[in-house]
């Protein structure tokens, strides 16, 4: 049964502004919000790099994938729930989008709080098999303990901030994610610079942030910002809830988990290569990753609520209108980030270490692995698409393609014939190769989006 709407629905502007207003105004404050998040994940590279050592680079690079795994729990639930949040609102069954973020936050705080459990117990067995060998174990370890005591506070967040987005409150979105990012910067230089605190200085710095982070998601819930404010009934799980939450985040999970696999295989792969350095140089290019694709990956954030709510009223117009100006505008930038990246690749790679021989390595990779930047939007609208319709299989199989099903099996492959250089050629011909095959699938799917009352 539908619901009436609430008082000073946010969320009915997804449906009725003009598609580029309305994209940017989401794409804009998701665009900073990760642009000051990937900033603060390179300048805490820059510090611990200048004020630990080019180890510690390499430490933190080697927790990354344990971390970001256990993170990314909360944020695929909290995409996966979204969906359904979005469709929900743009069908004005608000009961529907309540019971779903109340069993949302049920389903974080449990797995993530099992999660963390286990990578304490497995610390010793986690470390080394992902790269922390040698130098890299001791700093790594140190690291990775007080880190993964702030993840669930994280996962919370992740699954905050992608609800909040999903009732039309981009700000406040965007909000949420510079205070991690701003208080860890303050924090690095306090406890790293001024109290010389090293290794431990850098994980403290990072999970304090996330409480900061996940103080504010709490305000903006509990003090009627939201529409979503929930009774205790809609804590007690549903299993379609559920079901529907889980098969929608797996996807987001699965590309996380394939992430993590990836940077595992890498740094061995590197590590048996080059050694710590090689490690290091990854470590630069995978911040870079985070950092240079900042606005693509905003208009990819911004395009999930929109696609989700007007799926969900049925307005199909507006949803291919959203696909063909969210596509135009990320491959407009993805051409302007690649530019910047090709002819400042030495001076980039300065930035965050005197070490000559990994600005080298690091200035030649970059041009290999960021070389088909202009045309991954594509990959990821198409993905992303699926995801915001509620449709988990093509969803799962589009986002997985480029990392999963061709990324890794040429890590793999490529460096027994061509050795570091392998390694970086495999960027370029997994990202041509994945989008090619989204666009198809992506054009088939338009194509069966019938003409409704609304056009």
């Amino acid at each position: 049964m539908k619901t009436a709407p609430l008082p000073k629905n946010k969320s009915i502007a997804l449906g009725i502004e003009p598609i580029s207003k309305l994209l940017i105004k989401q794409a804009v404050p998701a665009s900073i919000g990760i642009l000051v998040m990937s900033l603060n994940i390179l300048i805490d590279t820059i510090f611990v790099g200048n004020w630990i050592g080019s180890i510690a680079i390499a430490a933190i690079n080697v927790v990354l994938p344990v971390s970001f795994f256990i993170a990314a729990l909360g944020m695929a639930i909290g995409i996966g729930g979204s969906s359904i949040i979005s469709r929900a609102l743009g069908a004005d069954n608000h009961e529907k989008a309540k019971t779903t973020f109340g069993n949302m936050l049920s389903l974080t705080i449990l797995i993530t709080t099992v999660m963390v459990g286990l990578g304490l117990v497995f610390i010793n067995d986690l470390v080394p098999a992902f790269g922390g060998k040698g130098d890299i174990f001791e700093p790594a370890k140190i690291y990775y303990r007080i880190v993964l005591y702030g993840i669930p506070m994280l996962a919370l967040c992740m699954m905050g901030n992608n609800v909040i987005r999903a009732e039309g409150a981009p700000t406040h979105a965007m909000v949420a994610m510079l205070i991690p990012s701003v208080g860890n910067l303050l924090l690095d230089y306090i406890l790293i610079n001024r109290l010389d605190m090293g290794m431990e200085g850098a994980a403290w710095a990072t999970t304090i942030s996330y409480g900061l982070c996940l103080a504010y998601v709490a305000w903006f819930f509990l003090s009627g910002k939201s529409e979503l404010l929930c009774s205790w009934r809609h804590f007690i799980f549903k299993w379609i809830i559920l079901s529907e939450i889980g098969a929608l985040g797996f996807v987001t999970l699965a590309r996380q988990a394939t992430t993590s696999l990836l940077y595992l295989i890498l740094n061995n792969v590197l590590f048996e290569l080059g050694g710590e350095s090689s490690v290091s140089v990854f470590g630069i290019i995978g911040r870079m990753m985070m950092f240079a694709l900042f606005p693509v990956l905003g208009i990819t954030q911004g395009f999930l609520p929109i696609a989700g709510y007007n799926y969900g009223a049925e307005n199909w117009s507006r949803v291919r209108e959203v696909i063909f100006t969210s596509i135009k505008y990320a491959c407009g930038l993805g051409v302007v980030i690649f530019l910047g990246l090709f002819f400042f690749t030495r001076e980039i790679a300065d930035v965050f270490t005197d070490d000559l021989q990994v600005i080298e390595d690091t200035a030649f990779a970059l041009k290999l692995v960021f070389i088909a930047v202009p045309i991954i939007a594509i990959q990821l609208i198409g993905s992303a698409y699926y995801q915001a319709i509620g449709k988990a299989i093509p969803a799962l199989l589009l986002t997985l393609l480029r990392t999963g099903f061709i990324l890794l099996p040429l890590v793999l492959i490529l460096p027994r014939f061509y050795g570091e250089l392998g390694v970086w050629l495999s960027f370029p011909i997994a990202d041509v190769l994945s989008t090619v095959i989204t666009a198809y699938y992506l054009w088939m799917a338009m194509r069966k989006l019938k003409p409704s009352n609304q056009e």
